[in-house]
């Protein structure tokens, strides 16, 4: 007699129990498993009872789909600590606690999630979706995902146009920002030594950070440093590569043109939904990537925003739950509210939507594909090369006295080598940033 775990989703495994446990509705969000004792054979999913016992359908598509939303409401609501932080977690609830995936078929969306532009976490949740629950799945988990934390961000940044010239608005910031640089750090630090595989790697890597100091625009970093290395492996393995190449390209090919002709340009809703999509469709890399792609154009080029909006924006990003991405939402509700932070935030989504469901019959072509996967290589370093720049360039305005150069040498610290959660550290930066503020005003 052969046991099955389910968890009010189709995908039912063998436990070799003898038992049942029924669940009660309260526990539907909670991810505890209900043991239901079967005689009928391995890999049936959705009925129990063929015999007439019971007869009707055990997990309807509704409790499927509520399961889903559930478990991606909450990691949206309380995921800290960044992309590694909510992959983790999604392995721990996705895997471990509810069964939905093995180990092995998680580690394959999360290898084809790496390979594609966008929030690497955000395109995992969908995929998780999808494989969950279908097309539906793929939209809802991603929704899901992303809503808490645009809200939450939305909330805040309507917080920071009322109150920002406060001197405790000021505070938390001052504090939050020399973590932030720390954080960038300790991310360059560990993907870096994924990233640099070879000496030609680490070459090209240097070039291109010096290209993005000389202010070469950050597509055109990308597309060269990764055709450079795709031309470098075509030498040697020719035939058939243009097919598995071609995706890539067409992805990036036609957005560093637009972008290196961009001059200043007046705010409007349109121009912005169009720059955060092109920024959806091409970046490449961690999150704070982004962070070279908003300072090259809403700052340098159009200046819609300022060096020290930027960092807020990245600081309130990486202080909520959720996708770092979200600091879309609020460079939109500062520049125009709460129409053009929803328009953004759509903007800077959809293209993950969109990439994932292109992307299941591509992806393992383009995984077996040496010469794609050289391409991606040079792209992932130079990824690595705008955020050392970037953490440069920002860290010139956020470490403004020895107070803040201080926390962040302490912060990079910790991270580092204690490998303390970022979430405390930012929290204590702002605790440290607010007391210094209150400090300041006197009694």
């Amino acid at each position: 007699m052969n046991t099955f775990i389910y968890s009010f989703a189709p995908a039912v495994r063998l436990t070799g129990r003898r038992n049942f446990k029924c669940i009660s509705p309260t526990s539907l969000l909670s991810g505890r498993n209900c043991f239901i004792t079967c005689p009928h054979r391995a890999g049936w999913k959705a009925r129990i009872g063929e015999t007439g016992a019971m007869n009707s359908t055990l997990l309807s598509k509704t409790a499927i789909l509520l399961d889903v939303a559930g478990l991606f409401l909450k990691l949206g609501t309380t995921a800290f600590g960044g992309p590694a932080s909510h992959i983790a977690l999604m392995e721990q609830e996705a895997v471990v606690r509810r069964g939905w995936l093995s180990r092995e078929e998680f580690l394959d969306l999360l290898g084809v999630a790496n390979l594609l532009p966008g929030p690497t976490s955000t395109e995992l949740a969908i995929m998780i979706g999808y494989r969950r629950a279908g097309w539906i799945g793929l939209v809802l988990a991603g929704v899901c995902f992303i809503v808490p934390a645009a809200v939450m961000v939305s909330a805040i940044a309507w917080a920071y146009l009322k109150f920002g010239k406060l001197p405790e608005i000021r505070g938390l910031l001052y504090g939050i920002k020399p973590v932030i640089i720390a954080v960038v750090v300790q991310a360059l630090w560990h993907l870096g030594r994924t990233a640099v595989k070879t000496w030609m790697l680490g070459v090209v890597g240097v070039g291109a950070a010096a290209l993005s100091y000389f202010g070469v625009n950050p597509l055109l970093v990308l597309l060269l440093i990764g055709v450079l290395m795709m031309a470098t492996r075509l030498r040697t393995q020719p035939q058939g590569a243009t097919a598995c190449v071609a995706p890539l390209l067409g992805m990036t090919s036609a957005a560093p043109l637009a972008a290196a002709t961009a001059t200043v340009t007046p705010f409007s809703l349109w121009a912005l939904a169009l720059f955060f999509l092109k920024v959806g469709f091409v970046l490449f890399g961690s999150g704070y990537v982004l962070l070279a792609f908003l300072r090259a154009d809403l700052v340098e080029h159009w200046h819609w925003l300022t060096e020290n909006q930027l960092l807020d924006a990245v600081a309130v990003g990486q202080f909520t739950p959720g996708p770092v991405f979200t600091a879309a939402t609020f460079i939109g509700y500062i520049l125009g509210g709460p129409k053009a932070a929803l328009l953004a935030t759509v903007a800077i989504f959809l293209p993950s939507f969109v990439l994932v469901a292109v992307s299941r019959p591509l992806a393992p072509r383009l995984r077996k594909s040496p010469p794609a996967g050289a391409f991606l290589d040079g792209v992932n370093v130079a990824s690595l090369a705008l955020m050392a720049v970037v953490a440069w360039q920002l860290g010139q305005a956020a470490l403004v006295d020895w107070l803040t150069r201080g926390l962040a040498v302490a912060a990079t610290v910790w991270l580092l080598f204690y490998r303390v959660n970022s979430t405390w550290l930012i929290l204590g930066g702002a605790a440290l940033g607010l007391a210094r503020s209150v400090f300041q005003a006197g009694p």
